[in-house]
């Protein structure tokens, strides 16, 4: 028999059929073999490849967008947030206020975020009714105290960095949309350790128990086995990144994100609560946000008096709250402002401050370096996904992270091109899975165990469980036709 019609029947055999010389109506008790784990885990990634990799792949091409967001912000909004630097003197925050609410009334002071740099303008965050959730941010030279324009922003982003991260993020199409970035996230670490696992387990060859056989293409092989080796050995050097990016992603999913949040409540994980009430006051709600406005929404009914946000922002230099800073006016009369560093490059700063701006004091006091470590690991893993954490070098291993996924999806799909059956009664336009049944014959043990552990999986993944379903139902609908036809 060839080596293409031997394949060709191999990939034909259905393990669940019963042997010609098994007795009638009773079929052969398949051999349990720890080999067969390995067949196992090869349909799960070539179902997770086939399936699954669209929706990386639109992820992947999206996230490339999303990397160029800072760059596209200065290119397209460069008038609003650079000015010409004219002088060591910045203009004070009231006088900045002043001019914004003069060429902008509407609406309600919500924040203000001093510049991030010395050539960069000082945004006024205005809430206004009409906006939703989004805001209108008023840029201000904090040098002339001159509006250099305003934008609607979604929690400080511009408006053409809010539209690549909706892309990104839902495809532009709501809750419903998030799902598809979530199956992404999901699958993307298992499709990941599964080919790290088959790559690294090779059987045969002196290539592949050599570094050069699992880092590098072997330039010597041809056709479907130099495809494969170009997608396993670009997964290799991907490999930390892309689950990096799973884990980072599943962290503020939908589904998943909210089991996380949960494993947070319950390990005492979240950041530590700002108290806002003033002394002698009744104690309003705590500020269990990591920093109070953000640029969101504001919850005054009336503009603060803009020479406090200079009282609040004195206050807190003095406290030691250096760089970029959030001013936050208070809710109430019984509460205090809030200031909050929101510097994500790193080395991060995230202390915040709770000021009474009548007296001057600090009422209260948040460090980051007293946050839990599983909530720095969150945060820090967040502003790492967006590309924030590390500048432009941050943005560029993204981007590399992105083309690299483009390419191994790629060679995955040629993979399947390349192992289609030619024979003229048997050709395909693209290569059959590989053999069903190994669960049938894997050992005992790993069952007993792997069985609840998929199934504590699901339940932590909540789209990962439900996928996974579904594919085992198609998966099982599919052999049940094949066996009716076969018979």
């Amino acid at each position: 028999m060839s080596n293409r019609t031997e394949h060709i029947a191999r990939h034909d055999h259905d393990p669940t059929d019963t042997p010609a010389d098994a007795p009638p109506g009773k079929p052969a008790r398949p051999a349990r073999s720890w080999a067969e784990v390995r067949h196992l885990l090869v349909r799960l990634h070539f179902y997770a490849g086939v399936l699954v990799a669209p929706f990386l792949l639109v992820a992947a091409l999206t996230g490339l967008a999303y990397t160029l967001t800072p760059q596209l912000d200065r290119l397209v909004y460069g008038d609003q947030l650079r000015v010409e630097r004219v002088g060591e003197e910045v203009r004070p925050l009231s006088e900045q206020i002043a001019a914004a609410r003069s060429a902008y009334p509407e609406g309600t002071l919500a924040s203000v975020i001093t510049p991030p740099g010395p050539e960069d303008t000082t945004r006024v965050v205005l809430a206004v009714p009409e906006l939703g959730e989004n805001q209108r941010t008023v840029f201000v030279d904090p040098y002339t105290a001159e509006v250099r324009g305003e934008l609607t922003t979604w929690f400080g982003s511009t408006p053409l960095t809010t539209w690549l991260d909706d892309l990104h993020r839902n495809l532009h199409l709501g809750d419903t949309g998030r799902l598809y970035s979530e199956v992404a996230a999901s699958w993307l670490w298992v499709a990941v350790t599964g080919g790290l696992v088959l790559w690294l387990g090779r059987a045969r060859g002196r290539r592949a128990k050599s570094a050069r056989g699992v880092l590098l293409p072997d330039r010597t092989a041809k056709g479907v086995r130099r495809t494969r080796s170009r997608h396993a050995a670009a997964g290799v050097w991907l490999a930390l990144g892309l689950l990096f990016l799973s884990a980072t992603g599943l962290t503020w999913s939908n589904y998943g994100g909210e089991r996380f949040g949960r494993l947070l409540d319950a390990a005492n994980g979240n950041a530590p609560a700002l108290d806002t009430a003033l002394p002698g006051a009744e104690a309003p709600a705590e500020d269990h946000s990591e920093h109070a406005g953000h640029g969101g929404p504001g919850s005054t009914t009336a503009d603060a008096d803009p020479a406090d946000f200079d009282a609040a922002l004195a206050a807190a230099r003095g406290a030691g709250l250096g760089g970029i800073v959030e001013v936050t006016p208070p809710a109430d009369a019984s509460s205090a402002w809030v200031v909050a560093q929101t510097d994500n490059t790193w080395p991060v700063h995230y202390d915040r401050v709770a000021v009474d701006t009548t007296s001057g004091e600090i009422t209260s006091r948040t460090r980051w370096a007293d946050h839990p470590a599983l909530n720095k690991l969150s945060k820090l893993g967040v502003q790492g996904h967006m590309g924030v954490l590390f500048g432009v070098v941050n943005q560029i291993a993204l981007a590399l992270l992105a083309l690299g996924l483009t390419a191994v999806i790629v060679w995955g799909y040629r993979m399947w091109w390349q192992r289609r059956p030619t024979r003229g009664d048997r050709s395909a336009p693209v290569g059959r899975a590989p053999e069903r049944g190994a669960w049938r014959r894997i050992p005992l043990p790993a069952l007993v165990l792997g069985i609840p552990a998929v199934a504590a999986l699901g339940w932590a993944l909540p789209v990962l469980g439900v996928t996974l379903a579904g594919f085992l139902v198609v998966d099982a609908v599919v052999g049940a036709v094949r066996r009716r036809r076969t018979a």
